[in-house]
């Protein structure tokens, strides 16, 4: 059989296309922010990580502008060899110290970035236990680890009897590390930090936490989960993250132990080998940071902002799967078909949203996952509360009493 035999039989993307649903590949005309242009016309953005509304702000701007004169748009080189100026070791210091962690460092992207942590870490004989609902950058991580010769489990979603069984079985002196998202990206839920670091001291396990979501949302200054239940880095070990969501720009991170990041800088493939983050992108997430540090109001408006939403979609009759506290509000539909109806339906009716199915979410529960920002006004949520409403009521997804009351 031809190599690309596989790619000719691939159809589920052209049946899509050919019902009229294909909802991915959007091309956004201009900037990122919560009103955008889709073919020429008005759109507000409602699936968009930009937590902060940061994309647009003068002073990301006016940064990346800054940097692109001073070193170029690239350094065309890895970090570890002629590819690391000033920027990337000023926002390695910056987040550790923003984090509270010794050391940082920065990966030239967020999917990289378990995979700079996960099989660099545990190898053979290691065992590694990871949500069964982690972003599939970890469970990329999780099959290279395997390769590596390590055990890898996968726990019932946010399951703490489960894990623990999964901990008791294993010998205590094996090296473990516990692999979760702090917000899991499908639906918002926030994990379950205080058990699963009350588990790891018990059975002699480590934690990384992906924080990617949780980074500028979680925590009253945006410090992310562990400040969200006030854990520090003695309780959760390393912390990983992107660029790419409440920081405005592109590229990832871990913060952790010297030793540790000392470690992964000088053995991690993806550090080795990734050119650096361009000096554009780096500037613009110091930046961002900035912002945060300053403004940690805007995570109190991204909240509001999310809880009013709920509140209403809840009260229309939707079954929102999100329990609020983060940038993420996500409706079961329960069925792909009715899942592109909606998302095609929205986008008509000038908003944008994220149709999520199978694989990316177990068959039956397919979604429409929404998320906002600090920066959205009270209009923009009202008019995506009635497009959502009034879709939801034609699709059968509520009952007409619901709405009218």
């Amino acid at each position: 059989m031809d190599l690309f035999e596989k790619c000719r039989q691939f159809d589920r993307a052209d049946r899509i296309r050919a019902a009229g649903f294909y909802p991915y590949y959007k091309t956004v005309e201009g900037a990122h922010g919560p009103d955008i242009v889709i073919d020429g016309k008005p759109v507000i953005m409602a699936g968009s990580n930009n937590y902060l509304g940061l994309t647009v702000h003068p002073h990301v701007l006016e940064a990346a502008r800054v940097a692109l004169e001073r070193y170029g748009a690239s350094t065309c080189g890895s970090r570890l060899m002629s590819g690391t100026i000033t920027l990337h070791s000023d926002l390695e210091r910056r987040l550790a110290r923003f984090l509270g962690y010794e050391d940082a460092l920065l990966l030239a992207t967020g999917y990289q970035t378990p995979q700079a942590i996960i099989p660099v870490l545990a190898q053979r004989g290691d065992l590694v236990l990871s949500d069964r609902d982690n972003h599939a950058s970890i469970v990329r991580a999780n099959a290279m680890a395997t390769g590596q010769g390590a055990r890898v489990l996968r726990f019932k979603h946010n399951d703490m009897p489960h894990l623990e069984a999964l901990l008791r079985a294993a010998p205590l002196e094996t090296p473990k590390l516990i692999a979760t998202d702090g917000v899991f990206s499908t639906t918002g839920v926030i994990a379950d930090m205080p058990q699963l670091v009350s588990l790891a001291r018990r059975y002699n396990a480590r934690i990384m936490c992906d924080d990617a979501h949780a980074t500028g949302v979680l925590g009253r200054t945006g410090r992310g989960t562990g400040e969200h239940f006030g854990l520090g880095p003695d309780d959760i070990d390393l912390v990983m993250g992107t660029f790419s969501k409440s920081l405005a720009s592109q590229g990832g991170f871990v913060a952790g132990p010297s030793v540790v990041i000392d470690y992964l800088r000088n053995v991690a493939p993806p550090a080795m080998f990734s050119a650096s983050p361009p000096p554009p992108v780096v500037a613009a997430a110091l930046a961002a940071l900035d912002i945060l540090e300053a403004e940690p109001e805007r995570i109190a408006r991204l909240h509001q902002n999310v809880s009013r939403v709920i509140t209403a979609l809840r009260a229309a009759g939707f079954t929102v799967l999100s329990p609020g506290g983060t940038g993420i509000v996500s409706i079961l539909v329960g069925q792909e078909e009715r899942t592109f109806v909606m998302a095609k339906a929205l986008l008509e009716a000038g908003v944008f949203v994220n149709p999520f199915v199978s694989p990316g979410v177990p068959q039956g529960q397919d979604l429409i996952r929404t998320s906002f920002m600090a920066t959205h006004e009270p209009w923009h949520l009202d008019a995506v509360i009635a497009a959502i409403t009034r879709v939801g009521l034609e699709l059968g997804l509520i009952p007409w009493r619901s709405a009218a009351d």
